[in-house]
Parts: C-alpha cells; sequence; structure tokens
C-alpha cells in the first residue's frame, strides 16, 4: 500500500465521521508493525461483532446522508409533462454536434 493510499485510507470522512480503514476492519491502522502470535485471538468474535457494528452505523449514517441529498435535489424538480407516441416536440439543437 503506497503512502497516499494509507493517508486516504487513515482519514476520517465527513460523510461516516470514521476512516475507511475504521470501517472496514474495526479499528484504526497499526502505525509501527508488531509480528504476529502463533496463538489463536480469543477476541476474534468480539471483534466481528465490532466491526459489523461500525458497519451498520456507517450504513446508517450513508443512508441518512443519501435521503438528505434526494430531498435537497427533489425541491426544485417539477412534474414534466407525459408525451405519447406521435407527439409533436421541438427539440434544441445547439447542443447537437453535427
Amino acid at each position: 500500500m503506497g503512502t497516499a493510499e494509507f493517508a486516504y485510507n487513515n482519514k476520517v470522512h465527513s460523510s461516516t465521521w470514521a476512516s475507511s480503514f475504521k470501517v472496514n476492519y474495526g479499528q484504526d491502522p497499526r502505525m509501527r508493525f508488531k509480528g504476529r502470535k502463533k496463538v489463536k485471538y480469543a477476541g476474534a468474535e468480539n471483534f466481528v461483532v465490532k466491526v459489523k457494528e461500525i458497519q451498520e452505523k456507517a450504513k446508517a449514517v450513508l443512508k441518512k446522508v443519501q435521503e438528505d441529498m434526494k430531498k435537497y435535489t427533489n425541491r426544485r424538480r417539477s412534474e414534466v409533462d407525459e408525451y405519447k407516441v406521435r407527439d409533436l416536440v421541438r427539440l434544441s439543437t445547439k447542443d447537437l454536434k453535427y
């Protein structure tokens, strides 16, 4: 992993209020290398539960943001006319490339 990628994944994002690394792995990345232990990790189940909780919180926050954005976008939209086959309409050609 490159330095830029590490920095991006370690940055707290405004939409989720957590880093991408924390959302995916349930903890902030370790800044220093430590060797792996050859014993089973007793708290693995707790870790998985913690990661799932963080992911669910992130999903809820992202859903809320999505709903807010939809509401904001749709407030300026209006109903459009429905056209039938063979209706005559005028089209502007100013943006068409010949």
